[in-house]
């Protein structure tokens, strides 16, 4: 593919994309006016001053619109068909597309010189027939080299994207090892604990098997890239729960999910990401609860969302959770986390994902 890149200048670039470079097409001018003039009009185009003045001129206009219309060609089927995989419609379309356009301007051309009569040209088929053969073999040629480059530059792109995205799962899976055992989080539930021990002994176990449950459901996450949804629930209910008991009623969290949509998968901890959002961004107190609503679409989306109590002294964030969980639907599936606002709700939309349907 050495090769590739000195061909882009000269005969990719002036066709597939707008540029003031007109030094590319004029090229293949003097190939064009030269050759194409002495086979209609013979020696007479070098002797006779107005017919190589009208030859030259007349040439250059049927020159020119041939470029633009092969640019415009180019463009469009380029830009119906811009996949790697569409790559044997995009070839195929272009040259039938090329070819009905040298067709066409061949015969105009032809009788357009023989409409001059100081050009002492005679309109034929026979005339016209050797124009057609060059024109389908410079077309096939063009055609033909256009679309590879493309698509090799489409699968390069691609692979770029998918490198940058691996590069970027990886990061999130890393940060979110570190966010998993966040010390602040162990420290201000083992201050639960510790104020429970003293008021609720029952409570307090129940509180150290969610534990428990949480951290051991944290250390596995990381090893899948997707899980259920009744198995997000069942933790993010015992997370819940470790959350209500530190913040008592200044937090209340409800789930109305549809059954039918239970088996279908979603990245592990999405939820809780959601929730630490919520909490993160926003205040609550008794008086003031912040809720938080996780509940299933008639379409099989997942929608979590809360009450929009904003902190009056934001630390600024880039919301890193959400960020990290876009990149992970961009590498899992077709379909896009939506982030939205409306009124005094602050709504985050999950695709759910049919692994039978993939």
């Amino acid at each position: 593919m050495g090769f590739l890149p000195l061909i882009k200048p000269y005969l990719i670039q002036p066709f597939s994309r707008h540029t003031p470079e007109r030094r590319y097409y004029l090229l293949g001018m003097p190939v064009f006016l030269l050759l194409g003039n002495y086979y209609l009009i013979g020696l007479p185009y070098f002797r006779n001053l107005s017919a190589f003045f009208i030859g030259t001129v007349s040439s250059a206009g049927f020159y020119w619109l041939l470029v633009g219309a092969l640019r415009l060609v180019v463009r469009t089927v380029i830009g119906r068909f811009p996949h790697v995989r569409q790559a044997a419609s995009r070839t195929l379309t272009m040259l039938l597309l090329a070819a009905g356009i040298t067709t066409g301007l061949a015969v105009i051309y032809v009788w357009f010189y023989s409409l001059i009569p100081v050009l002492n040209v005679s309109f034929s088929w026979d005339t016209v027939l050797p124009i057609w053969i060059v024109s389908y073999i410079v077309d096939v040629f063009l055609c033909t080299g256009i679309s590879v480059y493309f698509t090799y530059s489409q699968w390069e792109t691609n692979q770029i994207e998918n490198d940058r995205l691996k590069r970027m799962a990886l990061q999130h899976q890393f940060d979110a090892l570190k966010g998993d055992l966040n010390p602040h989080f162990l420290f201000n539930s083992l201050n639960s604990l510790s104020a429970l021990i003293g008021e609720d002994t029952t409570k307090a176990e129940r509180f150290v098997d969610d534990l428990a449950r949480v951290y051991r459901y944290l250390l596995q996450a990381g090893k899948h890239e997707l899980t259920s949804l009744q198995t997000e629930l069942d933790y993010t209910r015992v997370y819940a729960n470790l959350l209500k008991t530190r913040y008592g009623d200044s937090l209340n969290i409800t789930f109305h999910v549809a059954d039918e949509y239970r088996l279908r998968s979603l990245p592990p901890l999405t939820i809780q990401t959601l929730i630490d959002n919520a909490i993160k961004h926003n205040v609550m107190s008794v008086s003031n609860p912040l809720t938080i609503r996780i509940n299933t679409l008639p379409d099989g989306r997942l929608e979590v969302k809360n009450v929009l109590q904003q902190k009056i002294n934001k630390i600024e964030t880039t919301r890193a959770g959400l960020a990290n969980l876009t990149v992970r639907y961009d590498l899992l599936s077709d379909d896009k986390l939506v982030i939205q606002q409306e009124n005094e709700w602050f709504i985050v939309t999950v695709p759910l994902i049919d692994l039978g349907h993939i």
